[in-house]
């Protein structure tokens, strides 16, 4: 494949220190609103690449956002680098081999993804520079995406508001256009009081707030049968209330993750799940507190830039990868099932082939099944036209969240999707500021979705849940 497009070359040039940049936050994995050194590593970054740069957005520490160019269109460039607990794993290895220390792990592809998108709005900022080409690119550094809804937070602070695009990617196993589809969700904690009491000598003066806790959890299994069948409810005890059974607990905590199609359908629920916290309250005589750590919306599409960078794809064609990035990828294949492998090729809609690693671009109309998750992506989308790429960084059947997906982390082929991706968001950043009335379909369209308007679904009291853990 021939670089004819010149931000591609601008790609080229910079993709030494963005795969460095990248390994670097590989090996220091941190947890949501906890990403300190990969947060002071992409400043660093930004700093030395000439971006003017502004910190601590909406308040969060590990939030910042670089800008470069003067006047014309704004084109947002989102990037994240938070990890997940207790997914490390030795790099380039095909078993599983947890590294010593912490747990955490880039089992999601994070480190990529900032630092893919870092060097496509680097290329950007080059390319109008050398061009003369009025526009401005901003690279916002998002953290917490795991849990913690810091593109929400930012959001709602009016950090996009001036925006005119937005543009992201994620790591996957096949290089494409992302479908527009995700779950909006929150995360609440439940917190039943009760009175402790001698179990055995004066069990009738207890009030348990863990029989509370328990009765919470029945009811919501109930429930789920009458739910949307897209929608999901998760749970995790955080505080169970103790470890002495001959005390009845005064205490006990439970989180709730609760998702639905979009953030009308999860307030319907949201109330349906408070509801059953109140009964299993009113059961036991105990008190329970809420608070909602965090939420996030369902994501919207744009058409006019789905087809953009889909145009930018066609173009580029699939990564290029080699013969031993395939015998790599083929080592991790052989550590997954087939039902893995089925699973990958059935949520885009591609034929089966023999090679471990992309070698073909999904197509936009591709007959997609896709299992459905949420990202705080979704609220960007509803500020401004937003438009996300897949890049193809593992081994076809790898599931994120795994200790597979962190062992590639550090992997030529990574690097190779990495900057594959890159050159897909360059190439539809510059094609929206050379075709301007790309960018006014695309704010048409968004404005007939949303009628101008963005619910935000945290609450006015909520707080970025910085220190807390999201994580459970």
């Amino acid at each position: 494949m021939q670089n004819s497009e010149p931000v591609w070359r601008h790609v080229d040039e910079k993709a030494g220190p963005a795969i460095e940049l990248s390994d670097r936050v590989w090996g220091m994995p941190e947890l949501a609103y906890n990403e300190h050194r990969s947060a002071a590593e992409h400043t660093a970054y930004l700093k030395a690449e000439g971006f003017r740069v502004t910190e601590q957005l909406a308040g969060i520490p590990t939030a910042m956002m670089g800008e470069a160019g003067e006047e014309g269109p704004v084109i947002a460039i989102l990037g994240e680098f938070d990890a997940l607990p207790g997914l490390s794993n030795e790099a380039g290895i095909a078993e599983h081999k947890p590294v010593p220390g912490d747990g955490n792990g880039h089992a999601c592809g994070h480190n990529l993804l900032g630092a893919a998108s870092l060097l496509a709005a680097t290329a950007v900022k080059d390319y109008l520079a050398a061009n003369g080409i009025k526009g401005r690119v901003r690279y916002y550094g998002c953290p917490a995406e795991e849990g913690g809804a810091a593109k929400g937070f930012m959001a709602r602070a009016g950090l996009f508001d001036d925006v005119d695009i937005a543009i992201s990617w994620h790591p996957s196993a096949f290089a494409g256009v992302n479908e527009p589809i995700s779950l909006a969700n929150t995360r609440i904690d439940f917190t039943f009081h009760g009175r402790a009491s001698h179990a055995a000598a004066a069990p009738h003066l207890g009030r348990s707030a863990l029989d509370a806790v328990e009765l919470m959890s029945v009811g919501v299994n109930y429930l789920r049968e009458h739910i949307p069948s897209e929608s999901r409810i998760h749970y995790a005890y955080l505080d169970a209330g103790g470890v002495a059974p001959n005390v009845v607990q005064a205490k006990a905590k439970v989180r709730y993750l609760i998702r639905a199609a979009d953030v009308q359908s999860l307030n319907r629920l949201v109330t349906r799940v408070r509801k059953i916290a109140d009964g299993a309250a009113l059961m036991t005589e105990t008190r329970v507190e809420t608070q909602v750590i965090s939420a996030v919306s369902n994501l919207l599409g744009n058409t006019p830039l789905e087809r953009l960078m889909q145009d930018s794809l066609d173009r580029l064609g699939p990564p290029p990868f080699d013969a031993e990035d395939m015998k790599r990828a083929a080592e991790f294949q052989a550590t997954l099932s087939e039902e893995d492998i089925e699973s990958a090729y059935r949520k885009v809609g591609m034929p089966r082939t023999d090679s471990p690693l992309a070698d073909r671009i999904v197509p936009l109309d591709s007959p997609r099944a896709p299992m459905v998750g949420s990202t705080d992506v979704g609220d960007v989308s509803w500020k401004v036209p937003t438009v996300q790429a897949r890049g193809a960084t593992h081994a076809i059947g790898t599931a994120l969240h795994s200790w597979q997906a962190t062992a590639q982390g550090k992997l030529p082929h990574a690097h190779k999707g990495m900057v594959h991706v890159a050159k897909v968001m360059a190439g539809t950043a510059v094609d929206a500021l050379k075709r301007p009335e790309i960018i006014a379909a695309a704010k048409a369209e968004h404005h007939a979705k949303t009628g101008g308007v963005y619910h935000c679904p945290l609450p006015e009291d909520a707080v970025p849940p910085i220190g807390m853990s999201l994580t459970v």
